[in-house]
């Protein structure tokens, strides 16, 4: 059970983690969204996971254990049963002379801890874990999602000779929805093949392999999809898109469904829209201190345009959430545009987007216009006649939040010219741009270290880059994961963002009236201190929390051209 929010107020201010008008914002945030304090305080930057769980820890008599710093003895870890673990989100992470040590976000429940004594045989030492740190240790209970299909088909579906009449395909695709959920993954792909049907999960940015079914199986899966999201069955030569919900221990997800033929039949991608993808703030997703100081100095304004730029997936839509989840009061209307509408707001008025109905980018913007708003979120500015109006929101009063196809900050400012914005108005109105990319995180249960020359790194890497990073070191120390169980053997768990924030002050201000080239712009503002995403992604490196080759996966097109 969670503290209630006057326990944790008075903790929280107690041990001065967070200003009292701060506090109170946050309070009036959570009541608005329906979400735990504790959670409201971290997504607003207000104090990390960390130092809430320490404190929280303290105010328990506990020790505060921090899960993914450590590495957990498989044999100790398994002493407490996968369906306990989840039930009551309890972890054995350690067993000593004096008892087994125990990782619990609700260090109160004393029945469940003495139930495992009994069932352990040794005593329980109880440690308080973060809910989070806890969520992202109980992956590695995952079992292998191709035994559990083969256990669900028997072993005669497999044969060419046999086929069950009646598979369980409703079990199969309820399991396949579970796996991909408890592995974090955003899609499921199912592909049809001249064989057989591949089933892959995309986690942390990149497609990985999980099954392969008989090909017969294949159609019944993709028609139970259909019939789960309201498509039409017998239809098989058209793209159809639709929406549908599971129901899952953790939390009843909506789930986006494209169905599009391909040569060998038609292939089905799921996209996850878990509650847990929208958690995530700018400090969560590793901002730095002095860039999480720009974009609120910007959102603290009640006019201007924020925008933020970046290829497809590099989680440019959540970071404007970030912002939105923020400024979420009942003080305020805020009204979004988008396509579609991935995650509902609780709170803020959101349109989807419908060509069919007229209702474009433009159209419904003109719309919330005339609706009162003081907050607006534009998806995305594809085009002049939406990027003029949102330009025009911005300059009369209003906040603007949108997203821009670009490869860094500074060329967002001609992107936006060359959409006929005459660059006195982009000058009066972009307050900030942030443009950002995503890298797989290392996991921290097998992260291993190794020397490396600064010679070494400069091959990969412009120079000026690392000297900048790394000053005068000769060798630096840097980091990758070895491949574990909890993170499925691939060295990475989770992904954490590199950022380049620039700000729009009066120096850049002028350079933009006078149409400078955004190669000027981006070497005006680096000399205000704006940190590339390149130099973002060596401090990373630096600081253990990623590793070369996802830097340069990244980056790399961007320093080459």
């Amino acid at each position: 059970m969670a503290l209630p929010d006057d326990q944790l107020k008075a903790l929280v201010l107690k041990a001065g983690l967070v200003d009292s008008k701060l506090l109170e914002d946050a309070m009036a945030q959570a009541v608005t969204t329906a979400r735990p304090l504790e959670e409201t305080i971290v997504e607003k930057g207000l104090a990390t996971d960390t130092q809430l769980g320490m404190a929280i820890a303290k105010y328990y008599q506990v020790p505060f254990v921090s899960l993914d710093k450590l590495t957990i003895p498989e044999p100790v870890f398994y002493l407490v049963p996968e369906r306990l673990a989840r039930k009551f989100k309890v972890i054995a992470f350690a067993r000593d002379a004096a008892g087994l040590k125990i990782a619990t976000s609700d260090p109160t429940q004393k029945d469940v801890l003495e139930m495992l004594a009994k069932k352990a045989g040794i005593k329980i030492l109880p440690h308080y874990a973060t809910p989070l740190d806890i969520l992202s240790i109980l992956r590695a209970y995952e079992k292998d999602l191709q035994k559990m299909i083969d256990d669900l088909l028997k072993e005669e579906v497999w044969s060419t000779k046999t086929q069950l009449e009646d598979p369980p395909v409703a079990k199969i695709v309820d399991l396949l929805i579970d796996a991909a959920y408890q592995a974090r993954a955003s899609d499921i792909h199912i592909e049809p093949e001249e064989d057989d049907s591949l089933i892959r999960f995309r986690i942390d940015g990149l497609l990985q392999d999980q099954v392969r079914a008989p090909k017969f199986l294949h159609d019944r899966i993709i028609t139970r999809i259909k019939v789960l999201s309201n498509l039409r069955t017998d239809e098989h030569l058209a793209p159809q898109d639709g929406k549908m919900r599971s129901a899952l221990d953790e939390e009843t997800i909506d789930i986006r469904v494209s169905i599009v033929p391909v040569v060998e039949g038609e292939k089905g991608v799921l996209r996850l829209l878990s509650t847990r993808s929208r958690e995530i703030s700018f400090a969560e997703l590793g901002m730095s201190e002095t860039d999480l100081k720009k974009v609120s100095a910007a959102h603290s304004k009640s006019y201007g345009m924020i925008l933020s730029t970046g290829p497809t997936g590099s989680g440019k839509t959540t970071s404007i959430y970030s912002v939105l989840k923020i400024l979420n009061t009942r003080e305020k209307n805020i009204t979004t545009v988008e396509d579609p509408v991935e995650y509902r707001i609780r709170g803020a008025n959101q349109i989807q987007v419908n060509p069919k109905a007229n209702l474009t980018f433009a159209n419904g913007l003109r719309s919330i216009l005339r609706q009162d708003p003081n907050v607006i979120f534009v998806g995305e500015i594809r085009d002049a006649e939406t990027a003029g109006i949102a330009v025009n929101a911005a300059l009369t009063g209003h906040l603007v939040l949108s997203t821009l196809h670009t490869n860094d900050a500074a060329t967002a400012i001609p992107r936006l010219t060359d959409m006929k914005i005459e660059p006195f108005l982009v000058a009066s109105t972009v307050t900030i741009i942030i443009a950002q990319r995503l890298v797989r995180r290392i996991c921290n249960q097998c992260k291993q270290s190794q020397e490396l020359t600064l010679t070494e790194l400069a091959r990969n890497f412009p120079p000026e880059e690392v000297k900048a990073v790394f000053s005068s070191a000769r060798t630096i120390t840097i980091y990758s994961g070895k491949g574990c169980k909890a993170c499925r053997f691939t060295g990475y768990a989770g992904r954490v963002g590199l950022f380049e924030v620039l700000e729009v002050s009066n120096p850049i201000r002028k350079l933009i009236v006078e149409k400078t080239d955004s190669d000027v712009i981006a070497k005006a503002a680096r000399g205000q201190g704006m940190k590339t995403m390149l130099e973002d992604g060596l401090d990373k490196i630096n600081r253990g929390v990623t590793t070369v080759e996802e830097v340069l996966r990244v980056t790399k097109a961007e320093f080459l051209t």
